[in-house]
């Protein structure tokens, strides 16, 4: 029988139903995949509804300044960017070393233990990072600085720059390393020539969803950078960051400072929604 007799001998109602069936399972997908992203908007709404009202030129250039005086966060949100620069610093080229080796080695048992201590790593609790590094670099230094809030924050970045590599790297396809080898090119000479101008896109794309985590990182600041209401530049001394400023100003007991950190924390939300929208970006356009 011809796949054309076969259509014929379809009943027109059971075409009707797998057309209705179809539409209806559309429907129920549609609207599961909108009550997953409702709380996502809800929240957005939220704080763009609370934080909106205090957005001001002075906000992002003056520092903070006693209940009943304007004042801004321009020192935190310098300090954040500073602290996230110099993670992005240490963490980027280990983290793309690591996802290059678990992507190009050929010893198992080694690539398990690298994955699950990135695995690990992920999983673990902020504050867990924060007390690790006071215990490692500002109880020996003698004090809190921006420099131990940065080693926090590579610290949770490694883990996430690593994996997004090396699946990145595993993209890559295999013809371009053979015709790299074939063309009497070291190994190291693929990797840097070929497998990562290849990938840089993807690369580029992991870590900067890694600084848009690192940005609202709280707990881990709480025990190593500690905060500063003034101009710090010197990352040796205690710096301020603008989650921590927002965490101080949601305690307090005045109005104004509520207002204060309801714009802070629109700002964090505004900057990891460029950088994720920059990610998103950079990919297609590499694409």
């Amino acid at each position: 029988m011809q796949p054309r007799d076969m259509m014929q001998t379809v009943h027109p109602g059971h075409l009707r139903w797998r057309k209705w069936k179809n539409r209806l399972f559309a429907g129920v997908i549609f609207g599961l995949a909108l009550l997953a992203v409702l709380p996502l908007l809800l929240i957005l709404a939220y704080v763009v509804f609370r934080g909106a009202p205090g957005v001001s030129l002075r906000f992002f250039t003056s520092l903070p300044a006693p209940t009943g005086i304007p004042g801004g966060m321009a020192n935190a949100i310098v300090g954040s960017i500073v602290m996230v620069l110099m993670a992005t610093a240490m963490s980027a080229p280990v983290g793309v070393t690591i996802g290059l080796f678990l992507a190009e080695t050929h010893h198992a048992r080694w690539q398990n233990m690298v994955r699950f201590v990135c695995d690990v790593l992920s999983g673990t609790p902020t504050i867990v990072i924060g007390l690790l590094v006071y215990a490692m670099v500002v109880a020996p230094s003698g004090g809190f600085s921006g420099f131990s809030g940065s080693v926090a924050l590579a610290i949770l970045m490694l883990p996430t720059i690593a994996r997004s590599s090396e699946q990145v790297f595993r993209l890559v396809p295999v013809t371009l390393r053979e015709a790299g080898h074939a063309l009497g090119g070291t190994r190291t000479q693929v990797w840097l020539r070929i497998l990562l101008p290849t990938a840089r896109a993807g690369v580029i794309t992991g870590l900067l969803l890694a600084v848009s985590r690192a940005l609202g990182e709280t707990a881990p600041l709480m025990f190593t950078a500690f905060g500063n209401q003034f101009w710090s530049n010197n990352v040796t001394q205690p710096t301020a960051a603008l989650p921590l400023q927002v965490f101080t100003y949601a305690l307090s007991p005045y109005d104004d400072w509520h207002q204060s950190a309801w714009t802070g924390a629109l700002t964090l939300v505004a900057i990891a929604l460029i950088i994720n929208l920059f990610a998103r970006w950079v990919s297609r356009t590499r694409r």
